[in-house]
């Protein structure tokens, strides 16, 4: 039987591993920001130097002179219908696979799982051609419906398996009472969603901001450009000038950042929802 010193010892080893994780992860994200924050003959004093001042006007040069206003709006435009569209169809595509029988609803199953292991790569150039003949190129459209649906499968299976870990006492209960099927989604089911629906948001919204090879084939218009997709052709310009860049990458991860630590209660209960049970 282990005692109290072998488990203080025990834990006491837990504890460094896991602060070696966190300083693993945290460092290069602090050089970055430390970094965006010096002017170029802070920088030529080293990474972990700190700068004289803070150059507030790097994050300036890149939303003025970088055009990131343009990018992060156009990144919200994109990422919010299609949060709301993955979340909308995939709660209610989960809870026909979690709670109701249709006909070759395995075999739909089965395809819905091989559609989340297919890479963009594979179709990226039918969807162009298929965009093309639309009239899509070029368009919010072109960047919106393709993530929508890449989004569906995931949102489906993520929500039929959350929709299962629900007591059943409480939707037969439902049921006896006469309620509807739309009822019982959403008098009953997403009240008692909250958790899971908001990993979801987080799982589309990281996703979605972050995707580049879409917009890199279907959005040639500077206008139209996403965050991601104007970080490439800002670096392109200002390879030099090395903290205007980094201010321009912070630009880019610090909706994602502020949007996780907003989130990451209910997204940590969505994950383990249904673990205890």
């Amino acid at each position: 039987m282990p005692t109290s010193a072998t488990r203080a010892t025990k834990a006491a080893g837990f504890r460094i591993v896991m602060w070696g994780f966190a300083l693993f992860a945290i460092v290069p994200f602090a050089l970055l920001i430390l970094t965006s924050l010096k002017s170029q003959p802070d920088l030529m004093r080293g990474a972990f130097a700190l700068p004289s001042r803070l150059h507030f006007e790097n994050f300036v040069s890149a939303w003025v002179d970088g055009h990131f206003s343009t990018y992060f709006r156009n990144s919200v435009l994109v990422v919010v219908p299609v949060v709301i569209g993955g979340v909308v169809l995939g709660t209610m595509s989960g809870f026909a696979f979690a709670f109701l029988s249709f006909p070759l609803k395995k075999m739909t199953f089965v395809m819905l799982t091989l559609g989340m292991m297919v890479p963009t790569e594979a179709y990226i150039i039918p969807l162009y051609y298929e965009m093309l003949h639309l009239g899509l190129i070029n368009t919010y459209a072109a960047l919106i419906l393709p993530q929508i649906a890449m989004s569906v499968p995931f949102a489906t299976l993520f929500m039929a398996s959350a929709m299962q870990q629900l007591p059943v006492d409480i939707l037969e209960a439902a049921r006896i009472d006469g309620a509807s099927r739309g009822r019982i989604l959403t008098k009953v089911i997403l009240p008692l969603m909250g958790p899971s629906i908001s990993s979801l948001s987080l799982f589309l919204f990281i996703w979605t901001w972050n995707e580049f090879l879409i917009p890199l084939i279907l959005v040639n218009d500077d206008s139209l450009r996403t965050l991601p997709l104007g970080m490439l052709f800002f670096q392109g310009r200002n390879t030099i000038n090395i903290p205007v860049l980094t201010a321009g990458a912070v630009v880019v991860i610090l909706p994602v950042i502020i949007a996780f630590l907003f989130f990451q209660r209910k997204f940590i209960d969505g994950l383990t929802a249904g673990a205890s049970k």
